[in-house]
């Protein structure tokens, strides 16, 4: 079936987005893109998937789903994610996949000089904290159903730091944002770095040049700095600040762009 097909099927059936996505085990952020046409090349065994949902009539659906075995959003594990393919980047959050799209070049920029500012600061006091980029596993709260790549972050407690992945919660994370993860980094990681145990949070935005800053250690109100200012970094007492104006300046040249 091609994506207009699966469209006219999707409107004959009466399915939402979400639907889709519970029955046929495809992310949802996944199923949002292909039906509003923003993928234009979809893996090919995401559009079976689709395919094999679509193709059967609606009273069978529920049969057809188990006849492949394919798991429902919430109950994927930690050994669903490890069979996945290397190319394929996800995130598992509470048994929920969420896709992740390649990040851009502004995305890439901002966090490796973030995290070279943070490796510049800890080498300078002698610091036994390690700072990190992704793409890098994070097992969050060491259960078997999240494990979560962080654009940034330090770790403080080298006993976490495990060949395979990140054992634990990072004392310090920043997000990226884009239009893709917006959502999920402002709501779903922020509730859940919050529980586990993550100190400090940043949302960095690079289309309104905000930073908003979370103390989560002291249950703080959230921190609003501009692409102009040093934003102090509290797991180090403030004393570690990162300029963004510096940061701006390095990358102003893409924002002067068309493309």
């Amino acid at each position: 079936m091609t994506v207009e097909e699966m469209r006219r099927r999707k409107k004959e059936l009466g399915y939402t987005n979400e639907k889709i996505s519970e029955l046929s085990g495809v992310p949802l952020g996944t199923v949002q893109k292909i039906f509003a046409g923003v993928t234009s090349s979809p893996r090919y065994d995401t559009l079976m998937a689709l395919e094999r949902l679509l193709k059967v009539a609606d009273n069978r659906i529920e049969e057809a789903v188990m006849a492949y075995q394919i798991k429902k959003q919430g109950e994927f594990t930690l050994e669903d994610y490890y069979e996945l393919p290397d190319e394929r980047r996800v995130e598992l959050i509470d048994g929920v996949f969420y896709d992740m799209a390649s990040p851009t070049s502004i995305h890439q920029m901002i966090s490796s000089e973030i995290c070279r500012l943070l490796k510049d600061y800890i080498d300078k006091k002698h610091g036994k904290c390690i700072p990190l980029a992704a793409p890098i596993d994070v097992r969050l709260s060491c259960d078997d159903n999240t494990m979560v790549q962080p654009d940034v972050l330090v770790v403080c407690d080298r006993n976490k730091i495990i060949r395979r992945c990140i054992y634990g919660a990072p004392d310090f994370i920043a997000e990226i944002l884009s239009l893709s993860t917006r959502r999920k980094d402002m709501i779903v990681k922020l509730k859940k770095y919050s529980e586990s145990g993550v100190r400090e949070y940043w949302l960095v935005d690079p289309d309104r040049k905000k930073v908003v800053v979370y103390d989560l250690e002291n249950d703080g109100l959230p921190v609003i700095y501009g692409f102009d200012e040093e934003i102090p970094v509290e797991i180090f007492s403030g004393e570690c600040k990162i300029d963004f104006s510096g940061i701006y300046d390095y990358i102003r040249f893409l924002y002067e762009k068309s493309e």
